[in-house]
């Protein structure tokens, strides 16, 4: 309820968009999480400005397997992991030897919150992010977007793109100026993973990699991961006919997010950063890369995502849907839900699949 009063009020009296020309990527009174550079819980977490004219951001997510044997830190007890910290705060945390580093492949991942909330240093997000890099063995590169309705469409498409290229940049020694990624990502084991509204982005940058083709190389997106993705249409289908009034993300509420995203001219639910199916939207999908599709049973726009992943199938896409009983929308990514099983099993499930395209060797769906 309370969110729903704020979309009102921010479409009755719009943020003045001139007053913050950088936009914004997080909301006040969402609680965030410190990055600690250090390995703690065997993750070092690290924020880097993208873009220094806008709020585009990043966090990075560096699994302890990257490291080698030898470099590893001894394994401490939970309080000596909470006192370190609280000691490396400010502190320049781990650097790379520069020497026989372990590569590892690159999760590009956009946070869910209906355009108008969440970020990529939020507390739940964060858990989330750690417990993909843990289980895929993987760098994962949490995009910080600008949010509406201060940036409107299509500035969150237009960061995730950014940031693709930001990564192809880090990719060679004489251009990279991130450490961690210079010295252990693998940029041609890249893959997306959207969240919600997110799943809305990474499916545009897969777009994108196709119609850009070796513009981007080395960067090579070979999968993607669409996690309850935010589609809508005109038709109404079955999922939205029987639960568009329940559960706490409504359509109407999210159709008043819709509302702040899209420009007041290009309102529409057939507008391509709703439907992917639009007609008229390009690649073929049949170019598209594998997409792994979740969905959950009491969410309203499970039917869109179920469609989508229809659509990729009938063109010969390796397309898998995951569709999990019991569940609403962002069953395994809200910080409430993060330990039920179906959420464990929803990551477990998601990094099986992908291992499959990110193992060495096994990139033979590269675009």
């Amino acid at each position: 309820m309370r969110l729903k009063n704020r979309l009102q009020s921010w479409i009755q009296t719009p943020p003045d968009e001139s007053s913050n020309q950088e936009g914004v990527r997080t909301r006040p009174e969402e609680p965030v999480s410190a990055s600690n550079p250090s390995f703690t819980d065997g993750i070092a977490t690290k924020d880097i400005r993208v873009d220094p004219s806008t709020a585009l951001s990043v966090r990075i997510f560096l699994p302890e397997s990257a490291l080698l044997p030898s470099e590893r830190p001894q394994p401490k007890s939970k309080a000596e992991e909470s006192s370190l910290k609280s000691e490396n705060n400010g502190d320049q945390g781990y650097t790379p030897s520069g020497q026989n580093c372990r590569k590892l492949p690159i999760m590009l991942q956009f946070h869910g919150g209906g355009w108008v909330s969440g970020s990529n240093d939020s507390v739940a997000n964060g858990s989330f992010c750690q417990r993909i890099a843990k289980l895929c063995d993987a760098i994962v590169v949490a995009v910080g977007y600008r949010l509406a309705p201060e940036s409107k469409y299509p500035a969150a498409f237009e960061d995730g793109l950014k940031v693709l290229n930001w990564l192809r940049k880090q990719s060679n020694n004489s251009t990279g100026d991130e450490p961690w990624l210079v010295a252990h990502a693998d940029p041609s084991r890249c893959v997306l993973l959207g969240v919600s509204c997110g799943a809305n982005i990474a499916d545009y940058v897969a777009r994108q990699t196709v119609e850009l083709g070796k513009e981007l190389d080395p960067v090579k997106v070979v999968a993607q991961i669409l996690m309850y993705p935010f589609f809508l249409a005109n038709e109404p289908t079955q999922s939205e006919i029987r639960l568009a009034n329940t559960y706490f993300y409504d359509k109407a509420i999210c159709l008043l997010a819709w509302q702040l995203f899209l420009p007041k001219d290009e309102f529409s639910l057939e507008h391509p950063a709703a439907n992917p199916l639009a007609p008229n939207r390009g690649p073929p999908l049949k170019l598209m890369p594998p997409t792994l599709t979740v969905v959950a049973e009491h969410d309203w726009m499970r039917d869109q995502g179920v469609a989508y992943s229809e659509e990729l199938r009938k063109v010969n896409v390796p397309a898998p849907l995951l569709d999990y009983k019991d569940t609403v929308h962002e069953f395994a990514t809200l910080e409430m839900l993060l330990k039920t099983p179906q959420a464990e099993a929803c990551a477990e499930d998601i990094c099986i699949w992908v291992k499959k395209y990110i193992s060495l060797g096994c990139h033979e769906f590269s675009y």
